[in-house]
């Protein structure tokens, strides 16, 4: 069967500022939390590598957009750094940097590349994480007045705007799990992080309003379908509580302007309710978004929880369940799991009133890709477009069934940075050489270009 997509789909890939930019000398950029960190504790990184060279987009980015677009992409979600526009975080603003972007979105215009902006991804200026970070009120309104700035700034270049990636990430990552800066375990202080992002959300977007910026404003969270062991009560309610916990905390307030009752419920319960007001409720109320960005890898399978930690986590409520037929992807430790893109579409439709939306992330990271190495120096990634293909053959199916999707960008471009894995597992449909900063075009690559410039999704070769 032919699956073809509508004309005006936007084909893309995705990236960030701290995973691609890298520092330029003298460029005026203030430290971010992913600095110091890798500064503080290199060994927690793997191979040490930092995100001080990343990809060098910041120095690359011309040549980076035309090949690009040489393989088809018709957009691009990019962030823009906030330690670059501010280097404290709030003040003076670097004008190194506010010429930096116009130039980077100006190019995309020339090439042929709609700019889709991301304000915050992951990476705070260091001096607002050492005033409290997302736990001090102060830095929602900081965030505010930064987003506006962009607005000003770019607001004639770029038309699609986002204020978060996976805010839920920001949370679970680190104040529960360790995985992101600062790494603490602290249920009571993750839940006022979570509000303050889903309320700087709502302010930003209450600034574009307000400013009658041209475009659309939305939101990019990670999305997992929750799928229960089986029906049983027990492992329904886990399921429930498990989409609240992931999927419903910042889904629900973007889409319809309100935090699930279940949620509040149980932090109400354990007196972990973060402090609010009325008036900032009635801000997250008022500014839902006119589109959504979903981020989807996995789905999650939970059963009833097996055990009680110390403190509230998530796992007081729930178990991970391991499904018997489940296809893995070994590098990454994460299911393969086309249908769970077309259940969350569905769910879209149904649930939340069929929202604009895209998929703003799906994509595999494989881990010492040289081995698929051929003669002519081509990665030979036909898992990645075996991926693709199954994922895209699923949402075409969530289109067909009138899911209002308007594009697809995988992650990523060009190989880049990610986090504490640096450079472990690689995601891109162009190959970076670490050594010499080379570019080379992968298999998936190519077979990506002939499904962007047909909208018909090409067979496996």
């Amino acid at each position: 069967m032919k699956y073809t997509f509508p004309h005006n789909f936007y084909w893309g890939s995705a990236t960030s500022a701290p995973q691609s930019e890298g520092h330029l000398p003298d460029d005026g950029k203030g430290q971010n939390i992913w600095d110091y960190w890798f500064e503080e504790n290199p060994e927690l990184f793997f191979d040490q590598v930092g995100p001080q060279t990343t990809s060098t987009f910041a120095k690359n980015y011309r040549e980076d957009l035309r090949l690009l677009r040489s393989i088809g992409l018709n957009s691009l979600r990019l962030s823009i750094s906030w330690s670059r526009i501010f280097p404290e975080g709030t003040g003076e603003i670097n004008e190194q940097a506010v010429a930096f972007y116009r130039d980077i979105f100006t190019t995309m215009h020339e090439v042929g590349i709609e700019p889709f902006v991301n304000l915050f991804h992951f990476d705070l200026p260091l001096p607002l994480q050492n005033l409290g970070g997302w736990e001090n009120r102060h830095v929602v309104s900081a965030f505010a007045t930064y987003a506006s700035t962009c607005f000003s700034l770019f607001g004639d270049l770029v038309a699609h705007w986002f204020t978060f990636n996976e805010p839920i990430v920001i949370v679970e990552c680190g104040y529960l799990y360790q995985f992101h800066y600062p790494a603490v375990v602290d249920s009571k202080r993750a839940a006022q992080v979570g509000y303050h992002l889903a309320l700087a959300h709502a302010c930003a977007v209450a600034a574009f309003r307000s400013g009658k910026f041209p475009g659309e404003i939305g939101i990019i969270v990670n999305l997992s379908p929750i799928y229960p062991k089986d029906l049983s009560p027990e492992h329904k309610q886990a399921a429930l509580i498990a989409d609240c916990f992931f999927n419903r905390s910042f889904l629900d307030p973007a889409l319809k302007g309100t935090f699930p009752q279940p949620l509040v419920d149980l932090l109400q319960a354990h007196d972990a309710l973060p402090n609010y007001t009325e008036h900032d409720l009635a801000i997250i109320a008022e500014n839902t978004v006119d589109i959504l960005g979903v981020n989807y890898y996995q789905p999650r399978r939970v059963q009833a929880p097996t055990h009680q930690p110390e403190q509230l986590m998530p796992e007081t409520y729930f178990a991970h369940y391991e499904w018997p037929e489940r296809i893995m992807n070994p590098y990454r430790g994460w299911e393969i799991y086309p249908q769970g893109l077309f259940d969350l579409a569905i769910r879209l439709k149904n649930d939340y009133g069929n929202p604009r939306w895209y998929v703003a992330e799906n994509g595999m990271g494989v881990e010492n890709e040289q081995r698929f190495l051929d003669e002519t120096g081509q990665i030979q990634d036909t898992y990645r477009i075996q991926f693709f293909h199954d994922h895209l053959s699923a949402l075409a199916s969530a289109l067909a069934s009138g899911a209002n999707c308007v594009g697809y960008h995988v992650w990523t471009g060009i190989d880049n940075w990610s986090w504490l894995n640096a450079y472990k597992n690689r995601y891109g449909l162009i190959a970076l050489d670490l050594a010499t900063q080379t570019r080379t075009v992968k298999r998936s690559g190519l077979w990506f270009k002939a499904l962007a410039e047909t909208n018909v999704l090409p067979d496996v070769e």
